[in-house]
């Protein structure tokens, strides 16, 4: 189901302007050194939450083919009924879930601001496996070097990428 279809960095959908001068000046103006940075004021990611339409299928898929084991489970404190359940992906870090039983959430709506995409680091022996058992699965799964991206089961976007924590594509970014 993988598909490896290299168009990144080409025009394929709307107007793709040539915006090097502004990042070079953006680079200029704000990017330090390694060397001459501030530390971060943050401690790392507690979690991230996302809204789950099904708690079962939910952890039936990131605890069983993702291989993220279940961590805690209770009801949420912000809605009576509603599930609040977490996940461990590794590193201190966890991924969080809500469902709202006779809420009407409707579907997932992208709004500037919002949740794009969720990337999660992996050695690539794992990335391997898991990229098999989404195959396996018939999760559709479009590939881009060691970056695998697909939806989960509400539809929000995955990345596993094979990298180490604070790296991409061979290069430090922390």
């Amino acid at each position: 189901m993988a598909t490896d279809t290299p168009h990144f960095g080409s025009a394929h959908d709307g107007d793709h302007p040539d915006r090097r001068d502004e990042w070079e000046r953006l680079r200029e103006r704000y990017l330090r050194p390694a060397g001459e940075r501030p530390a971060s004021s943050a401690g790392g990611v507690h979690h991230q939450a996302l809204i789950s339409s099904d708690v079962e299928r939910t952890i039936a898929f990131y605890q069983d083919l993702l291989e993220f084991p279940l961590t805690d489970l209770f009801q949420n404190r912000d809605y009576v009924g509603s599930t609040h359940f977490f996940f461990d992906i590794g590193n201190g870090n966890a991924l969080a879930f809500f469902d709202f039983p006779g809420l009407g959430v409707g579907d997932y709506r992208e709004v500037l601001g919002g949740h794009h995409h969720l990337a999660i680091s992996m050695s690539t022996a794992n990335w391997e496996r898991i990229r098999a058992k989404l195959d396996a699965a018939g999760v559709p799964t479009w590939v881009h070097r060691s970056s695998m991206y697909f939806a989960g089961p509400d539809g929000e976007r995955l990345e596993l990428i094979a990298e180490p924590l604070g790296e991409m594509y061979g290069t430090r970014i922390v």
